[in-house]
């Protein structure tokens, strides 16, 4: 059965790094946009970054502007985020999610799920990130 899979998480100080994976499983990336959610008990999950399946075009939220990058390899059917300089305010599970239907508007993909429960093709299980010295 096809499904993503996250990795990566962990516990860092504050002006750490940590690299996210998401990799996908009984299907390839190819024209699939690929982004990132996070979710803290209690709260509503945000939209992080979003990498689109036509060009590569990358969307973010203003919170992590600068300090995130995310990025595929189409070869290892694998979707990065790069996370520097982390805040405590960064700290929470973290998911990736595909879908074609946002194929070339990665914004779309993180805009369509503000306020509301997007069904998105493909969620992962989460990853949790901690930001604490």
């Amino acid at each position: 059965q096809a499904h993503l899979v996250e990795s990566g998480g962990g516990l860092v100080q504050p002006g750490g790094s940590l690299r996210l994976s998401c990799a996908a499983s009984g299907f390839t990336f190819h024209h699939y946009a690929v982004g990132w959610f996070r979710q803290v008990p209690g709260k509503e999950r945000e939209g992080v970054a979003c990498i689109s399946g036509s060009d590569g075009l990358t969307y973010y939220v203003d919170s992590v502007k600068g300090r995130f990058t995310i990025s595929r390899d189409l070869a290892e059917n694998t979707v990065y985020l790069q996370m520097n300089d982390l805040f405590p305010e960064d700290t929470a599970v973290y998911y990736c999610a595909a879908d074609l239907a946002f194929y070339g508007d990665p914004a779309g993909f993180i805009r369509v799920s503000e306020g509301i429960s997007y069904d998105y093709e493909y969620w992962g299980q989460g990853t949790q990130v901690t930001v604490s010295s």
